[in-house]
């Protein structure tokens, strides 16, 4: 038996498709299936349920994912106990692009007590970053949420802290706002180029929410879809239509050629949440923990998520 088929096993239930998990785990997809039915075969049962689209676990799959994720956890904090300081003392923090490029490092620098804890980044897009910490690849995890469009997490594993709060809205260079060439909220003849976020990334659910809730209809086309907020911010700073953007993409006067459009009427407001396991015993994480939450303006909370 070999732990790495744990790991594949519990990427495999987060992601329900096996291509995408293959990608996660870094084998080739022909690899990760012979070892998710070494898997099967040590343990003498069926755990996937290859009829179904997409992926499903079958019942005795479902059981062992619970044990699987807490097995990986322990000897994850094992191997940690044993070590030397360095090992100790070093976390584990997924979180997206944003966040990590922008909010992140002034976070760390509170955070690690000058050096006293170590850190790996995981850095991707929501649903990369959600899946990981979920299959234990992460201790704590750090992204945007909205409570119309929930990160999909079990709080009762979990527990959860607010950093803060940012708004997200439409922007424009300077330049094509002034010259007049930005006619909003647009009509037919002379619709508004729009940059948005790619289908599957988390803001472009939160964007099209926004556009289709306001009062004011937008008449617009998809000038251009990305999934980072970098790429759309460089693009509206290169006049080429409107992004919408968080907050935290201005921080240290980023995109300062960049202004709001739009008064209101497609802006929405989107929280910042950090996550950790409530199992989760090591003591690194645990005062790593105490320093998040001690930083922002929100108590931790002691009980399940009531949404």
């Amino acid at each position: 038996m070999d732990t790495r088929w744990f790991q594949d096993f519990v990427t495999l239930a987060e992601v329900q498709n096996f291509t995408r998990a293959a990608e996660m785990r870094n084998v080739s997809q022909a690899a990760f299936s012979r070892r998710i039915q070494a898997l099967e075969q040590w343990l003498g049962a069926k755990l996937i349920d290859r009829a179904a689209f997409p992926t499903r676990l079958t019942p005795a799959g479902d059981h062992f994912r619970k044990v699987a994720t807490g097995l990986l956890n322990q000897i994850a904090d094992a191997k940690a106990a044993i070590g030397d300081a360095p090992s100790r003392n070093h976390v584990r923090i997924a979180s997206t692009y944003a966040l990590a490029s922008t909010r992140l490092p002034g976070w760390w620098r509170q955070w690690s007590g000058e050096g006293a804890i170590t850190c790996s980044l995981e850095v991707g897009n929501v649903h990369d970053t959600v899946s990981a910490f979920n299959a234990g690849s992460a201790d704590i995890l750090i992204g945007f949420h909205q409570a119309a469009h929930p990160i999909q997490l079990d709080m009762a594993r979990f527990e959860r802290h607010e950093l803060g709060v940012e708004q997200v809205r439409p922007y424009a260079s300077r330049a094509l706002a002034a010259s007049g060439g930005l006619a909003l909220p647009g009509t037919s003849a002379r619709p508004v180029p729009l940059l948005m976020y790619s289908a599957s990334g988390y803001f472009a659910r939160v964007v099209d929410s926004a556009i289709e809730q306001s009062s004011q209809a937008l008449v617009g086309y998809r000038a251009f879809e990305a999934e980072m907020t970098d790429v759309l911010g460089d693009l509206a700073s290169q006049g080429l239509g409107v992004a919408w953007l968080p907050d935290s993409s201005f921080v240290a006067g980023r995109l300062a050629d960049l202004v709001p459009v739009g008064e209101g009427a497609w802006d929405v407001e989107v929280s910042i949440v950090a996550y950790r396991a409530r199992t989760q015993a090591r003591a690194v994480v645990g005062q790593l923990w105490e320093r998040v939450c001690s930083g922002a303006p929100s108590p931790c909370e002691a009980t399940a998520d009531p949404r």
